[in-house]
């Protein structure tokens, strides 16, 4: 871009952010990305009408500023419908990627609330279960200790 401005500036052609892009095969764009390039461009334009006021192009950059407003003004309602596709798909691939991972939760959380219920009910009735043998050995072991207790006291 630098060699197109220094070869329009040296042949006296006329110096515009469109002709210098033309003239270096690029699209005029870019040089809107680029703000640095931008800057040289309208510094070398400036420069080129300061020298030569009859010679200086018709458009006048406050004219450009607009029309640049303007443009991106008119591409602001086109930009949301365009992200719309790629954050669904990003979503999509996201939600897939957690399922294969093993990380989010299984597709069959109904079954699985069944079976954990199922399996409280059986954690409840083994510990009534084993809190009646516990009950029974304590038993056993009194009527042990008190059969003990009477065959000593008959020897």
């Amino acid at each position: 871009m630098t060699s197109a401005l220094r070869a329009a500036a040296h042949s006296g052609a006329p110096i515009s952010a469109s002709s210098i892009a033309r003239r270096a095969g690029a699209d005029p764009a870019f040089q809107y990305c680029q703000r640095d390039l931008l800057a040289l461009v309208h510094a070398s334009e400036l420069e080129l009408s300061e020298q030569n006021p009859a010679g200086s192009t018709p458009v006048s950059r406050a004219s450009l500023q607009a029309g640049l407003a303007n443009a991106q003004a008119r591409n602001t309602p086109l930009v949301a419908p365009i992200q719309q596709p790629g954050k669904r798909l990003s979503q999509a691939l996201g939600q897939q990627v957690w399922r294969e991972s093993g990380l989010g939760a299984p597709a069959d959380i109904e079954g699985l609330q069944q079976t954990i219920t199922r399996l409280e009910q059986g954690t409840t009735e083994l510990t009534v279960a084993l809190e009646e043998r516990e009950a029974e050995l304590e038993a056993a072991r009194e009527v042990n200790r008190q059969l003990t207790k009477a065959l000593n006291q008959h020897e």
